[in-house]
């Protein structure tokens, strides 16, 4: 059975990236300077650190000068305006229902974390987290997955790790356990499960429980 998911947040639980994108531009814009919204969401699908560092780059901008515009314009959206996909919930209450539980590993600081969960109601469907504060290398390092796996002694075969970016479905790999991409329909790596919406991946578990139950 997969009892375990062990989530990215941004992208993955959370449509984070219009905002991100609008904050991106709003920092440009304070420089005088502009980028189409698909090319900034390109970037910022890589990584957001690496959107900004080839933002700025681009631009001739101070990196870290710009980085403050734009953990600025971020904060000033609000969480509120970055909702869990639809059937996110629908997937993290049917672990919590068989007795299974949920977990995160992001890049993303523990208090943004926490404030996107409870915002959106969604904290409780959540054993623990591992966040950027936390001493572990990113993603795609496996530690903070297995830093995971480890202090809640959970079976790796009953582990899925659910991600929108390669990087994600690496680390889960480097791991040892089961790996869902989501929302790419073209990869570079080879993930058991590649989806484009929740619901699919709520079927795909009902109906791999259901038959390790009847096995």
């Amino acid at each position: 059975m997969i009892k375990y998911l062990i989530w990215d947040a941004g992208g993955t639980l959370f449509d984070t990236y219009p905002a991100v994108v609008e904050a991106c531009r709003v920092a440009l814009n304070g420089f005088g300077k502009d980028a189409p919204s698909e090319w900034v969401l390109a970037l910022c699908k890589q990584t957001t650190s690496h959107g900004i560092h080839t933002l700025a780059d681009m631009f001739s901008l101070n990196e870290e000068t710009f980085q403050q515009h734009f953990k600025q314009s971020y904060e000033d959206i609000g969480e509120q305006y970055q909702p869990p996909f639809p059937g996110v919930e629908d997937v993290c209450r049917y672990i919590c229902e068989i007795g299974g539980q949920n977990f995160i590993v992001t890049h993303r600081p523990r208090a943004s974390l926490q404030t996107l969960l409870a915002v959106h109601g969604m904290t409780h469907y959540f054993t623990d987290f591992i966040a950027q504060e936390d001493p572990y290398p990113r993603k795609p390092d496996p530690a903070a997955i297995n830093a995971l796996i480890e202090r809640h002694a959970l079976d790796r075969v009953q582990c899925l790790v659910i991600g929108d970016r390669e990087l994600d479905i690496v680390a889960g790999q480097r791991a040892g356990v089961r790996t869902c991409l989501f929302g790419a329909a073209v990869s570079a790596v080879q993930p058991d499960l590649i989806i484009e919406d929740f619901a699919t991946l709520l079927h795909w578990l009902e109906a791999e429980n259901t038959n390790c139950a009847a096995g």
